[in-house]
């Protein structure tokens, strides 16, 4: 099963990376820095799970910086209620 996890997760980030290269997503689109955080994630949860401090710097770093460039998507994207 921890493998599966593992492997879940690669697959997310390769995903939005390979989408990315092929000129499918924008890195600063919602879906590529979703696929990203959530990959890392899990990934980081797994490395910190089993100890791997270098694997969980990695991915934890990775899953952070996603996670503000999502925030900032989102923000981007968000209309601005005015009142009349």
């Amino acid at each position: 099963m921890e493998q599966l996890v593992q492997v879940l997760g690669s697959l997310l980030i390769l995903a939005g990376f390979v989408a990315a290269q092929r000129g499918w997503l924008r890195p600063s689109s919602r879906s590529y820095l979703v696929l990203n955080l959530v990959g890392s994630a899990i990934l980081a949860v797994d490395a910190l799970r089993g100890h791997q401090w270098g694997f969980l710097l990695l991915e934890g770093v990775w899953a952070v910086v996603s996670a503000v460039g999502l925030l900032s998507a989102l923000r981007r994207r968000t209309p601005t209620i005015t009142s009349h």
